[in-house]
């Protein structure tokens, strides 16, 4: 399975990019999560997964810029970071996350899920 993670846009304080986000169902709960940032969102539905995983991902990357970690954190995720102008961090494709993050191939080996793309506003890094 081949993930394309795309640029949507530039920004002059950071980067937009669609990652990939699966949907499932464990016991009464409905999880939103992004392997490639390790982040989940839960709730009654789908809907309310989605906008807590929304809230994770804003308080997250909020937080990791304030505390100048955010480069760090991403490398050890095992995103690329590149010092370029044209695309700057690049997340780790699925067969890699797959083979380092136990949460995901659980997941994606014994639960049912619907892939969907959520775009990610990144704040610029000290490139």
């Amino acid at each position: 399975m081949k993930v394309r993670h795309k640029v949507e846009e530039k920004a002059r304080d950071g980067m937009a990019m669609k990652l990939p986000v699966i949907i499932f169902k464990e016991d009464a709960a409905t999880i939103c999560y992004c392997p490639a940032l390790d982040l989940s969102g839960y709730g009654h539905n789908e809907k309310e997964a989605i906008e807590s995983y929304k809230y994770v991902v804003n308080e997250y990357l909020g937080h990791s810029a304030q505390q100048h970690t955010l480069e760090k954190d991403l490398k050890r995720l095992g995103w690329q970071i590149k010092r370029n102008l044209e695309k700057s961090i690049v997340p780790p494709p699925v067969t890699k996350l797959l083979a380092n993050n136990n949460n995901f191939r659980r997941v994606f080996e014994k639960f049912d899920y619907k892939k969907l793309s959520t775009s990610i506003n990144f704040p610029a890094l000290s490139v």
